[in-house]
């Protein structure tokens, strides 16, 4: 029963139920036990003669459309994924489940602290915890995570096929974050941009040595074909300029 706070493994226990939970993966997936537990506090409301405790789908889906029937009715707040992962053996999902259950029946609060993961129902945790050469491959992983019952359940082959090309998406992805964080173990050359020297840009020097600086800049350029002299030469025109005097006491021809 590893995974389930103190407090609930004795509250299960304490419930005298038919048989001990050891892996609530397996032992509530059929929703027997589920409705054993609400019939200890809800005895009006759970016959335990119209459930059956089978492990085939059929069996699976009839308990729990029972189930859902109660919770709808009473106004529990447990979500469907929840259930729905419960049913088709996710990880997590039915000690998520039993934990809920717990702070719904007994009005208590369990203290625990925050996942590392985000609760999807995954493997993701486990393959992380594992060296790289161990861990599942894309096909692997679409084994792993998406459960034959899920697709008995539902025969849209539309459904299934998005339900398998999201958890690839998601391989894919985490694969992309291995070869950043680890670019030597995958043998990944670096770009010309990040292989390219970067030079540091040059400090401000003080005041007194400006004329430096300047001197420097001029030997620079003088250096590199840039001059300030002029490359072409221009010859000063004399233009003589006319006497006005003279051209007032010329004769004008005709008179």
């Amino acid at each position: 029963m590893s995974g389930l706070p103190r407090e609930v493994l004795k509250w299960i226990q304490s419930l005298d139920l038919t048989w001990q939970v050891k892996t609530p993966k397996w032992d509530i997936t059929n929703g027997y036990l589920t409705a054993e537990i609400f019939s200890w506090y809800f005895p009006q409301d759970i016959q335990m003669h119209s459930y059956n405790n089978g492990k085939s789908l059929d069996s699976k889906q009839k308990n729990w459309d029972l189930l859902k029937n109660f919770i709808k009715r009473h106004r529990l707040d447990i979500p469907s994924e929840v259930i729905d992962g419960t049913i088709h053996c996710k990880e997590g999902a039915a000690a998520m489940l039993l934990e809920r259950m717990y702070e719904l029946l007994t009005n208590r609060v369990i203290r625990k602290t925050p996942p590392e993961f985000e609760t999807d129902f995954t493997d993701r945790g486990y393959q992380s915890k594992l060296p790289m050469h161990a861990r599942s491959t894309a096909s692997q992983s679409v084994k792993n995570n998406l459960r034959i019952t899920e697709i008995q359940a539902d025969s849209s082959l539309i459904l299934n096929a998005q339900k398998s090309q999201k958890i690839i998406n998601e391989h894919i992805d985490h694969r992309r974050m291995e070869r950043q964080e680890n670019p030597d173990r995958f043998n990944i050359r670096p770009s010309v941009g990040e292989a390219s020297f970067r030079r540091p840009f040059p400090q401000q020097q003080e005041d007194g040595v400006t004329e430096e600086r300047g001197e420097s800049q001029d030997q620079q350029r003088s250096g590199s074909g840039i001059s300030r002299e002029p490359s072409v030469h221009f010859k000063e025109v004399q233009v003589r300029q006319l006497d006005k005097n003279a051209l007032y006491n010329m004769p004008i021809q005709g008179y």
